[in-house]
């Protein structure tokens, strides 16, 4: 569970943001605070993961506030959410460090794209494993493959059939069985198999027999 401060001078706006958090699978609210003095005390004893962050606050402005944030939380990550969209302040953010900067006012599914983003590429990148691949990184950096073309002759339709038959498979499968389920050349499946391998949505295991190893590819968890 992903543990959230939320910090912003008005009560009733952390209030809904905190159920907007609340509503989010995987995310929880740990706490709240109003000031930057509040919020340095409340992050330091309650180590979130994350903080939902304004930048307004009447003791402090939240992007100086950050580096105190993570003085007594080192790990801290730092979305911010705000009214303020002046673009010397966006820019001050993200050399800051930030996840996202999200501008005030905003609705419940904004904030929920964000964090859902958040749990996916940030804590993905965090415990998956020790070296990155780079679809790790690409998925961090928003460069997910929505956004990468297919290769040559491949069809969002087809591409959606092979995810479903991975899905529903008991285990791993190879490209013939993909094949003979979707009824398309062996090499047509194994072009969306490898596809989805390099966008880091799949593991292949190699079966060793007579010849040459057969690929067998199966979804990550």
């Amino acid at each position: 569970m992903i543990k959230v401060l939320i910090v912003d001078d008005d009560f009733m706006v952390a209030k809904v943001h905190a159920g907007f958090i609340q509503r989010t699978p995987g995310f929880t609210v740990v706490g709240a605070a109003h000031t930057g003095a509040q919020a340095v005390v409340e992050t330091e004893r309650l180590q979130p993961d994350l903080v939902l962050l304004d930048i307004h606050l009447p003791d402090i402005n939240g992007l100086d506030l950050m580096q105190q944030l993570r003085g007594v939380a080192p790990e801290l990550d730092v979305l911010v959410i705000s009214a303020a969209r002046e673009v010397e302040t966006v820019r001050k953010a993200l050399r800051g460090g930030i996840v996202h900067y999200l501008i005030k006012p905003f609705s419940q599914t904004d904030l929920q794209e964000r964090l859902e983003h958040y749990r996916s590429a940030y804590q993905g990148l965090d415990s998956a494993k020790d070296v990155a691949e780079q679809s790790d990184v690409n998925r961090v950096f928003g460069l997910d493959r929505s956004e990468r073309p297919l290769p040559k002759g491949c069809s969002v339709e087809t591409l959606k059939l092979v995810e479903s038959a991975l899905k529903e498979a008991d285990g791993d499968l190879s490209a013939a069985e993909v094949a003979e389920q979707l009824g398309t050349s062996r090499v047509s499946a194994r072009r969306y198999l490898e596809y989805l391998h390099d966008e880091g949505l799949l593991e292949v295991r190699l079966k060793y027999g007579v010849g040459r190893p057969e690929r067998r590819y199966l979804l990550k968890a």
